[in-house]
């Protein structure tokens, strides 16, 4: 059987490259291997799915730190606006969360997923599920047909691949794309997890001193081997029986995997800081009042609130300090040496979870041969490449869904169009 477009993956990228294809009046096939379509949608944002980011186009692109650049042709074409304007439309009610976060106001990923599908179908595409790929067969420099492990072959004048990365692969994300696109001539760059928790072998991390405490809105940062930093994110982080997790280790991760293999680290340096409202000087020079005006106090009540109260002994015990001791009969140093780590407590991380248990992967098909505009591959004709499989990543908090909408959405259309010159 022959189609307009085939849609290899029913991701987010995917569902809207065959409704982009199929609203240009292409005959559109979108093809998934798992038993459900819209898996990852599902599960985004914690089930509630952050369809989109409602920031400006610069601050997303910010906020998408691999090949983000890239993206700015695409954000001219249906930008993130777009994105909310097209849900809106789909009977999807929008609201806005901190840091211009955007969640269907049902707070459920299903309705998102729902209205998707309900979509498809009013516009005739044909859906097949539990339908894993053999090959994508190529001939002449053009996209031919896609073949099922099945046995089925289906010919098409353009294919979309949208099967993502290999990152969350119980949602279908197995890294199966990239021989598809290797076979027609793409480069992989290499692929790497990013928005994963790290790992240490810091004695502390060891002993699980600090296990399930959460920090919230600390400053922490990624050291180059000189202790500059070289990435900072103010937000919450969690210490776990392995290391670091939480939104400001999640963003710092990538930058330690890229540390690593630029200075073939075995260990990079991070630095924590747990009060970044408020600078070293006066900070100490507070405390010494606090300390001043009660001087029998015990320093542990003295300073309680201060910092969450495991945090607060964890760093007391650190510079010689007894929680139980009286303000006035600790030294000046050790009160100073006790500030220095509340502002920078420096630790060590030796890696990552694996790719399989990281939010976003980082690599995948090099955007240097692909079409900005079109999502088109420039190495074989009728081919074009959308979401997570592009060498695309960027921070949680609807930046990769929105990449995966924007570059879907191009895919589909533009896919649909060149079907159209093939015939």
């Amino acid at each position: 059987m022959k189609y307009d477009v085939i849609v290899i993956g029913g991701g987010p990228s995917g569902l809207m490259a065959a409704i982009g294809a199929a609203e240009q009046k292409a005959k559109v096939l979108l093809i998934d291997k798992g038993d459900k379509l819209g898996r990852k949608l599902a599960i985004s944002g914690g089930g509630r799915c952050n369809v989109t980011n409602r920031l400006p186009v610069d601050e997303i692109i910010k906020h998408i730190p691999g090949n983000g650049r890239f993206l700015y042709s695409a954000f001219s074409l249906f930008s993130n606006e777009d994105i909310i304007r097209f849900f809106e439309n789909l009977g999807i009610q929008l609201k806005e969360e901190d840091h211009g976060r955007m969640f269907p106001v049902t707070d459920k990923a299903q309705s998102v997923v729902d209205a998707l599908i309900t979509r498809l179908k009013e516009l005739k595409v044909d859906l097949k599920t539990n339908s894993p790929i053999q090959d994508v067969h190529y001939k002449d420099g053009r996209v031919k047909s896609v073949e099922l492990k099945s046995g089925n072959l289906y010919e098409a004048d353009a294919v979309v691949i949208a099967v993502g990365g290999k990152s969350v692969p119980h949602t279908g994300s197995t890294g199966d794309g990239y021989a598809w696109a290797e076979k027609a001539g793409h480069t992989i760059t290499e692929l790497f997890p990013t928005e994963v928790p790290l790992t240490s072998a810091d004695k502390f991390i060891k002993e699980k001193t600090l296990q399930g405490l959460s920090l919230r809105s600390v400053e922490l940062s990624v050291l180059n081997p000189k202790g500059k930093p070289l990435i900072t994110h103010r937000m919450d982080m969690i210490f776990t029986h392995f290391g670091f997790s939480g939104p400001a280790v999640l963003r710092c991760s990538q930058y330690v995997v890229k540390a690593m293999k630029k200075w073939k680290l075995k260990e990079v340096t991070m630095n924590l800081d747990a009060i970044p409202e408020t600078k070293e000087e006066p900070l100490f020079q507070e405390v010494s009042k606090m300390i001043k005006n009660e001087p029998k106090k015990s320093i542990k009540n003295l300073l309680k609130g201060l910092l969450p109260e495991r945090y607060l002994l964890f760093l007391l015990y650190k510079n010689g300090i007894d929680p139980a001791a009286q303000g006035a009969n600790i030294s000046n140093e050790k009160i100073r040496s006790f500030i220095k780590s509340c502002k920078s407590f420096q630790f060590t991380v030796n890696g990552t979870l694996p790719l399989d248990k990281a939010f976003v992967t980082g690599g995948g098909v090099s955007v240097k041969e692909i079409e900005p505009q079109t999502m088109a591959s420039k190495k074989m004709d009728g081919l074009f490449f959308c979401g997570e499989i592009l060498d695309i990543h960027g921070y949680t908090g609807g930046y990769n869904i929105t990449s995966a909408l924007v570059t879907g959405r191009l895919a589909g259309i533009n896919a649909a169009e060149s079907a159209q010159t093939a015939k």
